[in-house]
């Protein structure tokens, strides 16, 4: 709160000039007022984020996140062609589906048949779109890629409020797989990059991504994974994690197995966004998040990874 008041003073004061200057406070290095604003911007999202994560209702979260949804499926639609009125519709009838969807399933959550067919549809669609390559998409017909679009933003976030209904510990756990994921194919690609194989993962589609950043990414989920279970065990989280319902359930070759599946499945939802923004000829989803693209481009791996993991939940704790 101080430094965000203090950001606020500063603002006021330079409001009236153009020049550049350097601001180093508390870690935040800002060269130009316009970037003092977004670096505020971004501390006044992510405050209000964490307060939503961590507040004692469910609803506050899964409210911060259905707004979150509702601006991705107004992206989902400019990327498919619609205008910015059509867009905006579609954001908001995905936001109302989400909410009606909510209001029927209640406490109980989504059957594990629903997760499936989700699943199911990431594997098959994904695969068969990473097949076609970016001259596929725009062969799709729009109704189709629209359709597909609202189930995928839908079914993320019923997982969302699925997986949050079960704890923050227990929702951490699988959003930290495909962050972790992320970092991890980051530097084992910088490090690694085609010294054991001679080809990209899709150059086409991602020119930067590599098959040993792949790997290394999906190292390091295993990892968190077994250090989460252990954690969990010694008592130092409030509530179990989706790691150690799993490891409890299928044991620790399962749990191996769960993690590797979401970590590919993360990169799948990565490449496809990838494909459909390179299809259509734009660098970011849009520019909701200055300096971060758009919201499309923060969830992508989250989207396909959501409704399985919840999947595995289901299918587990099924009688």
């Amino acid at each position: 709160t101080e430094k965000i008041s203090i950001l606020n003073e500063v603002i006021e004061r330079v409001k009236a000039s153009d020049f550049c200057f350097v601001l180093n406070y508390g870690g935040l290095k800002v060269t130009q007022l316009t970037t003092l604003r977004q670096e505020l911007n971004k501390h006044n999202a992510r405050a209000m984020v964490l307060r939503a994560l961590f507040y004692p209702d469910p609803q506050a979260f899964n409210g911060v996140v259905l707004l979150a949804i509702a601006a991705a499926a107004w992206e989902w639609g400019r990327l498919s062609g619609w205008s910015q009125l059509l867009a905006l519709a579609l954001g908001a009838a995905c936001a109302a589906l989400c909410v009606l969807a909510w209001g029927l399933l209640g406490a109980a959550g989504a059957p594990l048949w629903l997760w499936a067919f989700g699943a199911g549809a990431w594997v098959l669609g994904g695969g068969l779109l990473l097949r076609a390559g970016v001259a596929g998409w725009p062969r799709i017909p729009q109704a189709l890629r629209l359709l597909g679009g609202l189930l995928a933003l839908w079914l993320a976030w019923l997982a969302v409020a699925q997986a949050r209904g079960q704890g923050v510990n227990f929702l951490l756990s699988i959003l930290a797989l495909v962050w972790v994921a992320d970092i991890g194919a980051y530097f084992a690609g910088r490090a690694l990059g085609l010294r054991f194989t001679r080809g990209k993962l899709a150059p086409t589609i991602s020119p930067g991504k590599s098959w040993e950043g792949v790997w290394g990414g999906m190292l390091a989920t295993v990892v968190l994974a077994i250090v989460w279970v252990v954690l969990d065990a010694a008592q130092l989280t409030w509530s179990p994690s989706f790691y150690s319902h799993v490891q409890r359930s299928v044991g620790w070759p399962g749990l191996v197995v769960v993690v590797l599946c979401l970590a590919a499945m993360s990169v799948v939802g990565d490449l496809v966004e990838s494909l459909i923004k390179r299809s259509v000829g734009v660098k970011d989803s849009s520019h909701l998040l200055p300096g971060h693209g758009g919201v499309l481009d923060r969830i992508d791996a989250l989207l396909p990874t959501l409704p399985l993991a919840m999947m595995v939940f289901s299918w587990i704790h099924t009688p």
